[in-house]
């Protein structure tokens, strides 16, 4: 599915255009002013997956954050922003083939590793208060207590509760269980099959982050799926050699100036691993007796 058509950024013209339009000259960054237009990006025309291809600093994440807001998609971490990024989103044009859904979102690294620093935090609350829990029993088990109104119905509730429970019982009828808590991985893509429905807009900076190969081909297939079967659309930053390979993912490379579409073979990332397996590839012949 296809929500997005395609988006323009402002090209060097109309970047110059607005700079001598305004008066403002104490600034010492025109972010995200000179990113993208430096590479020669002025625009992208999308797929069901569109991929954002190239080395750090070639304004992968600035042109992911710039689509996010001109879409208007849910985002929970917060991210830099400067004086002049309003003027900027102002300049840009998109081209819709439908209204974008409302659970459209962009989800970063940030988001990813918030999740799992929630889980750990929540389970540390968990953990003391249930030791906590277990200070209680003791005194309301022992205590030696007498019930004189209303107010002490609550204390009377514990003592016999104390009294005729385990203690193991006493504090779960209390305390919720501990959230189960996953590797990084588990947790990462946990994340990602949670956040994703169907019929949406996802912008996704890179989402490889955390995880193993072995997780990255699951994400890879499962983006597919989402973008096959139930009318997903995905535009994403990537190095992942997996998530390149994505069956018919558009790949625009940031680090060609002007920035061009290329096949995920193409690439260079790609091309080192390619070279690296193929210098050892008697080693791994051998190893597997071939």
């Amino acid at each position: 599915m296809t929500y997005l058509k395609s988006f323009q950024f402002p090209n060097e013209s109309m970047e110059w255009g607005f700079f001598m339009g305004i008066r403002r000259t104490c600034h010492d960054s025109f972010y995200p002013f000179q990113v993208l237009s430096q590479r020669g990006l002025e625009k992208i025309e999308f797929e069901p997956v569109t991929i954002l291809y190239g080395g750090n600093g070639s304004g992968k994440s600035t042109a992911l954050n710039i689509i996010a807001d001109k879409v208007g998609a849910v985002r929970e971490a917060a991210y830099n922003k400067s004086n002049f990024y309003p003027d900027y989103i102002k300049l840009c044009e998109m081209e819709r083939i439908s209204e974008p859904p409302e659970n459209s979102r962009i989800i970063t690294s940030d988001d990813v590793f918030d999740y799992m620093l929630n889980i750990r935090n929540l389970n540390e609350g968990i953990h003391q208060k249930r030791e906590d829990l277990f200070k209680e029993y003791l005194e309301s088990k022992y205590a030696d207590f007498q019930f004189h109104s209303l107010e002490d119905y609550e204390k009377l509730r514990k003592v016999n509760l104390s009294r005729s429970r385990s203690q193991s019982v006493f504090v779960r009828r209390q305390l919720m269980d501990n959230v189960r808590e996953y590797s990084n991985g588990e947790s990462a893509f946990l994340y990602f099959t949670e956040k994703i429905e169907k019929d949406g807009l996802y912008i996704l900076d890179e989402p490889e982050n955390s995880l193993s190969p072995e997780r990255q081909m699951e994400l890879m297939a499962f983006l597919e799926d989402s973008a096959r079967f139930f009318q997903c659309q995905f535009i994403l930053s990537t190095h992942s050699p997996f998530l390149l390979s994505m069956r018919g993912a558009k790949i625009y490379d940031l680090d060609e100036k002007p920035v061009k579409v290329k096949r995920w073979t193409e690439l260079k990332n790609v091309m080192a691993y390619y070279e690296f397996f193929e210098a050892h590839r008697n080693e791994f012949r051998k190893e597997r007796n071939i």
